[in-house]
């Protein structure tokens, strides 16, 4: 057995033992320590870079690492056999997207604003923003000699008196704190539970004088990023927010991976661990902290998230959504509890999760479509959800038709050389000058700080930046040179953002024809999909009103640069609104409104689903789509290169 070392930029080393001849990568998962594989390990992406500080490993260079990198000890995890007692120093950037649980800032009052304007749009289309829960202070009399009568008896003869309940149901884990907060308090107690009808549930007692919220839960499970916020269960207030990468990525950036990788040995347990465990866990313990509550409050949790992500948070068989004719286990699924999937909240919280509409359009897409609102209206509207997989829903209040492609993890920085997720060190926002080709560029974080790498919304613009300067061609071959343009020793070009000194990390961020070609696929997707579900109603683009994007994919995107690309159809740019998280936004009314809820409900059952793959034309329009912005540029009238 071989000694393997694991260190980090900025944690304590792992050491573990492993067989000769482990693969490095396969190691690093056994022992939980993240490292960024996209493809899963089969050698495409070339993003799992660790550095050999000592030792020997069986490495054949890639060309994914230059000769000057792999001089300096890097390799390629997913390549590498131990051949001896190894020490590996695993980058930041690969492991960033564990390490970085980003708590929300409220203060400004900007992120409650939000959620503010979303539950009064919905309560001006009619739904009520109202729930079962009821809250009350009830007062009984002490026990006495005379008065032997037991404490759950007394607690419910209190409830069914004053809070109008014909019967009440006291859970255990409401029993075993009974005796202590009944006396402590006086025998006066807030009492806090779901009422259906003459039916009274308890979920939780404490003082009368206890103003510690009852609170829902809501989240979105994305295939990359997962997000939550922590809302107060009858005024609605946003109290907590909070995001993370998801831990399921170090099985691959995308969802076929990740199935392939659950039907393994042990596999079902990994990657509900991973999304359990490692991720919403916690989140669970920042927002808590951020509110300041215990999670006994939460009483509920919202689950939004794609039809994979679904199968594998509830250790359900996802391998039938990959083959043909690709049916998963479920589209809804109800009566679940929290503590089903090992989230230490209220032992009684319900666990909703917003149903599915197909194979590859999920919970987060019905979620999105009820907070766009896009049911409730008269005109034509698009709404475009961009992620590893690209979903579109398009109609109005009379039908709604949906698809999905598979765009890759592009979008979020996954199969980009330099790419992440929207976190901290990204760079969201790129101009360049024409005749120098410099760069300017905003970052996410902090004023002053240095890059790390491209998030979605830096690399469309920096693609259209590239093609509107005349650097790249329509093929996204670079075609100018420039102090700014460097080629390898193969002669593929790359663009060079920030040098290595201009980095944070030590290392060059630069965008190279490859990343290029993965992004110009990505939005060939996107656009092909839009088209052909237009298409297929006998439509084009003339026909739209609105267009809803959503995504974490920045700040926001330049939606003319993503037409400029030839990533969304050229309509007028007033009609594009960038809606940011929809599915998370869902999930908080879901959580909130029981009508909400039941609207969801609704729209899954009533929207029709497009399998684009059996689809004729679709093939053809996406190869058509694969160029910058299209081989139809009639299509593009404004799509500017200046050189």
């Amino acid at each position: 057995m071989f000694q393997v070392t694991f260190t980090f930029e900025d944690q304590a080393p792992v050491v573990v033992t492993a067989p000769p001849d482990s693969n490095l990568l396969s190691v690093a998962r056994e022992a939980n320590v993240a490292i960024d594989a996209p493809c899963s390990g089969n050698g495409s992406c070339g993003k799992c870079k660790v550095k050999l500080l000592e030792g020997e490993l069986f490495s054949p260079q890639t060309g994914h690492i230059s000769d000057e990198e792999y001089a300096d000890g890097w390799r390629l995890s997913c390549g590498s056999k131990i051949l001896s007692d190894v020490t590996v120093l695993v980058p930041d950037i690969a492991s960033a997207y564990r390490s970085r649980m980003k708590t929300a800032d409220l203060s400004s009052g900007e992120e409650i604003a939000v959620f503010e304007k979303l539950q009064a749009d919905i309560v001006q289309a009619g739904i009520a923003f109202t729930n079962d829960f009821v809250s009350a202070v009830v007062t009984m009399a002490e026990p006495t000699l005379d008065d032997t009568m037991p404490d759950n008896e007394r607690l419910v003869w209190a409830i069914q008196e004053q809070m109008g309940a014909q019967t009440v149901e006291l859970p255990y884990h409401v029993i075993k704190k009974m005796a202590k907060v009944l006396r402590e308090a006086g025998f006066c107690v807030k009492v806090v539970g779901e009422k259906k009808g003459d039916i009274l549930k308890v979920y939780d007692i404490a003082a009368s004088d206890d103003e510690t919220p009852a609170c829902a839960m809501a989240v979105d499970i994305g295939t990359t990023t997962v997000a939550a916020v922590l809302v107060d269960l009858f005024t609605g207030k946003l109290l907590a927010k909070a995001s993370s990468g998801n831990g399921q990525i170090r099985y691959g950036a995308d969802v076929i991976n990740r199935i392939v990788e659950q039907g393994k040995e042990g596999g079902v347990k990994r990657l509900q661990d991973a999304v359990v465990k490692e991720t919403l866990r916690p989140i669970l313990a920042g927002l808590c902290a951020g509110a300041g509550i215990k999670a006994g409050r939460i009483m509920r949790v919202c689950i939004a998230s794609n039809t994979t992500m679904n199968h594998l948070l509830l250790g359900v068989d996802a391998e039938p959504v990959r083959m043909e004719p690709y049916i998963p286990s479920f589209f809804s699924i109800s009566d679940l509890k929290a503590a089903d999937i090992g989230l230490a909240v209220n032992p009684s919280a319900d666990l909703r999760i917003a149903p599915n509409i197909g194979s590859y359009v999920g919970g987060d897409i019905t979620a999105g479509t009820l907070a766009t609102l896009l049911w409730n209206k008269e005109e034509f509207s698009l709404f475009v959800d961009l992620g590893t997989n690209g979903e579109i829903v398009f109609g109005n209040q009379d039908f709604m038709m949906s698809c999905a492609c598979s765009a890759g993890p592009a979008f979020e920085g996954g199969d980009i050389s330099c790419g992440m997720r929207a976190t901290d060190g990204a760079i969201e926002a790129v101009t360049l000058d024409v005749d120098t080709m410099e760069p300017t560029y905003t970052i996410v974080g902090e004023e002053g700080q240095k890059p790390v790498g491209l998030c979605g919304s830096g690399i469309i613009d920096m693609i259209s930046e590239l093609f509107r300067c005349g650097i790249i061609n329509a093929k996204g071959l670079f075609v100018r040179e420039g102090s700014r343009v460097a080629r390898d020793q193969h002669g593929t070009g790359r663009y060079i953002l920030a040098t290595a000194e201009e980095s944070a990390t030590g290392r060059e961020i630069s965008l190279t024809e490859v990343d290029i070609d993965s992004f110009v696929r990505a939005k060939g997707a996107i656009y092909s999909a839009i088209d052909t579900l237009l298409a297929s109603l006998d439509m084009d683009d003339s026909v739209l009103e609105h267009v809803y994007v959503a995504g974490g994919i920045g700040s926001g995107i330049n939606m003319k640069n993503a037409i400029n690309i030839g990533m969304f159809p050229a309509v007028e740019l007033e009609k594009y609104e960038y809606v940011g998280n929809s599915s998370l936004a869902g999930a908080y009314a879901m959580a909130l409104s029981d009508e909400a809820n039941e609207k969801v409900e609704a729209l899954a059952r009533n929207m029709t689903y497009v399998e684009l793959s059996t689809h004729p034309g679709y093939m053809d329009n996406f190869v058509a789509a694969c160029f910058l912005p299209h081989t139809d540029i009639a299509r593009f009238p404004d799509s500017i290169q200046e050189r």
